[in-house]
């Protein structure tokens, strides 16, 4: 069985999009130091879930996934050549956990990233940034050390109560009261049972339906016959799409789908577990009043009180247009 889990951000987190001044070999020391600089600042806002600040895979996320994130800092990490690891960040890992961002970052963007991995983790073994800093809200940050060693997991969180005197009992009453809301992920000594979540409502990729027809002959789809879901993940084909609507349908695609499904209703498997609903795109009851303008605003924004969230660090302003004109095109007709 697996450890099954559902990571929004990454999946449709964003940023950094910052102009990279590609590598040069006439790039003086303070223009490899901004560029290490900006790789840290991508690495830090997109990779650090999975491969830890330090590099090292400690992470929540990382204990879930099978072949873990490449810790870094081992010896065998020191063996990869830079470019090796500059095309696995543009394209993935097959088999792997590690999908790649060449749709999301600029080439410069990558290869800053890459510098900065192999050289502040697979070469210096440096600790990056450390977040329990004074300008993150952590002055003093010290005096929780009796904490520690539950957060780094020297000590298992499980050991028994008596096996542990009065510092280590309540360093561990800290760590339960504070610490484990971000570090949840703490060392156990019995993982207990592996829990296996699985959408009973959904049909099994075997599973295929038993089909009634006046015409046996007549090709059936029998999985978009099982599932109510999986028909409406199904972009429109569309004919003749302006250059700016071509740009909105790979956006809408690679990140709206997700929730509003790739026809816009957003009666896909998650959009239709989603509380509220995602908006149909589609319906011009739930479209009433939508301007190009004020759709443009929501996606920057995001909506209250809703799952939608804003997208202004992730797309840059010409891309939501090209978002929206998409939707105007391909689901419901938008007044300026």
């Amino acid at each position: 069985m697996t450890r099954w889990w559902l990571a929004l951000a990454g999946v449709v987190v964003a940023g950094c999009g910052a102009d990279v001044p590609a590598p040069s070999a006439s790039s003086n020391s303070g223009e490899a130091q901004a560029r290490h600089e900006i790789g840290r600042r991508i690495y830090n806002f997109r990779c650090y879930y999975c491969h830890g600040y330090s590099g090292d895979a400690r992470t929540l996320a990382a204990t879930f996934l099978s072949p873990p994130p490449r810790n870094f800092r081992t010896a065998d990490a020191a063996a990869l050549p830079r470019r090796s690891l500059e095309a696995v960040v543009a394209h993935g890992k097959p088999g792997t956990a590690m999908q790649g961002f060449a749709t999301v970052l600029k080439g410069a963007e990558i290869a800053a990233v890459a510098e900065f991995v192999y050289a502040e983790f697979v070469i210096a073994k440096a600790p990056n940034t450390r977040y329990h800093t004074a300008e993150n809200g952590w002055p003093e940050h010290e005096r929780y050390s009796i904490a520690y060693p539950f957060a780094t997991g020297e000590t298992a969180l499980d050991v028994p109560d008596a096996t542990l005197d009065d510092l280590q009992r309540a360093g561990r009453r800290l760590f339960l009261a504070t610490c484990v809301s971000c570090h949840d992920r703490a060392r156990v000594a019995d993982e207990g049972p592996i829990w296996e979540s699985r959408p009973l409502s959904y049909p099994r990729d075997v599973f295929v339906p038993e089909v009634v027809s006046a015409a046996p002959s007549a090709p059936v789809d029998a999985f978009s016959g099982a599932s109510p879901y999986e028909i409406h993940d199904r972009a429109p084909s569309l004919a003749n799409l302006t250059p700016i609507e071509h740009r909105g349908e790979r956006l809408f695609q690679d990140n709206c789908a997700f929730c509003h499904a790739a026809d816009g209703t957003g009666k896909n498997w998650i959009g239709s577990f989603l509380e509220p609903h995602p908006r149909n795109l589609t319906s011009a009851t739930a479209m009433a009043g939508m301007t190009r303008a004020r759709l443009a605003a929501t996606i920057a924004e995001g909506l209250p009180g809703t799952s939608m969230p804003a997208w202004k660090s992730v797309l840059r302003r010409e891309e939501i247009g090209a978002v929206v004109a998409y939707v105007a095109r391909a689901f419901q007709p938008l007044r300026e």
